[in-house]
C-alpha cells in the first residue's frame, strides 16, 4: 500500500495494517489494491475514548500494553457481552444472495466498550435468557466499497475519513471478488499519546462470504450486555 499527501509524497507501508495521515481535517488514502483475499489483522490499529488520556500510562488495564500495542482482545464468552451478527449479501439489483449468521466475537476489554454501547448504539431494551438480565442493543450497518476494501467499518468518525483510489487501483476495486468473514465495529478518534486511529471495539466472524464490487452488505448487529 503506498499512502499520499501533498507534501510528502508517497510513502510505502506493508499490508495488513493501515495509516491514516492528517491533512486540513481530511484524510486522503491512495489505495494500491493488493489482493486482500483472507488477510485478517492480526496485530489491530489502536486508539481511545476521546476524554481517555494515554491509557497505557493509568494504573489499571487500559486499550493500549504500551505506546503502539493493543491489548488482547476478549472473548465474548469470557466477557459481559454477547454477539450476534447476520449479514445480509444482495446483488446489485437488490436480489437475495444469502443469509449468514454468526455469534462468535470478540470485545475490547475497557470502558470503551460501554461507552460505544451506551451512546452510539441507539435504543436498549431489556431481555431475560436463560435467567440472566441483559441490556439489548440493535444496530445496522451497511459498508461502501471503499470500506470494505480497507475493511474500516467506523461506528464513529472523529474526522471523516475520504479515501482516494486512482488509476489501476481503481479498475481493479471495482473487478475483484474479495472474501469476507470478519467483520467490525470501528471507533475512529485522535487521543493523547497516539495517533488517529480506528479501533475494532465489537467484532464477529461468520463462514466465508465471496463479494462482489456490486454486491451490497447489511450488517445487524444484536450484542447484549450483562445487566447488573
Amino acid at each position: 500500500m503506498l499512502l499520499r499527501t501533498k507534501t510528502k509524497g508517497f510513502l510505502p507501508y506493508p499490508l495488513p495494517k493501515l495509516i491514516y495521515l492528517y491533512l486540513n481535517l481530511t484524510f486522503y488514502v491512495k489505495v494500491f489494491v493488493i489482493q486482500l483475499l483472507s488477510i485478517t489483522f492480526v496485530i489491530l490499529i489502536a486508539g481511545s475514548i476521546q476524554s481517555v488520556t494515554a491509557d497505557h500510562s493509568e494504573p489499571d488495564q487500559g486499550i493500549f500494553k504500551n505506546e503502539q500495542t493493543l491489548q488482547e482482545l476478549e472473548a465474548t464468552k469470557d466477557s459481559n457481552y454477547q454477539i450476534h451478527l447476520q449479514t445480509v449479501l444482495r446483488n446489485g439489483v437488490g436480489q437475495l444472495i444469502s443469509v449468514i449468521e454468526g455469534t462468535h466475537g470478540f470485545v475490547i476489554p475497557h470502558q470503551i466498550s460501554d461507552h460505544v454501547f451506551d451512546t452510539l448504539m441507539g435504543k436498549k431494551e431489556i431481555v431475560i435468557i436463560d435467567d440472566i438480565k441483559y441490556e439489548k442493543v440493535q444496530y445496522t450497518f451497511s459498508p461502501t466499497l471503499e470500506q470494505r476494501t480497507e475493511k474500516i467499518y467506523p461506528i464513529f468518525e472523529e474526522f471523516p475519513i475520504e479515501y482516494v483510489v486512482e488509476g489501476d487501483a481503481l479498475v481493479q476495486m471495482k473487478e475483484d471478488i474479495r472474501d469476507y468473514y470478519r467483520w467490525v465495529i470501528h471507533y475512529c478518534a485522535t487521543f493523547k499519546g497516539h495517533e488517529y486511529s480506528c479501533i475494532p471495539v465489537f467484532q464477529a466472524f461468520t463462514v466465508v462470504e465471496l463479494v462482489t464490487p456490486t454486491d451490497t452488505v447489511t450488517h445487524q448487529w444484536t450484542i447484549l450486555r450483562v445487566l447488573n
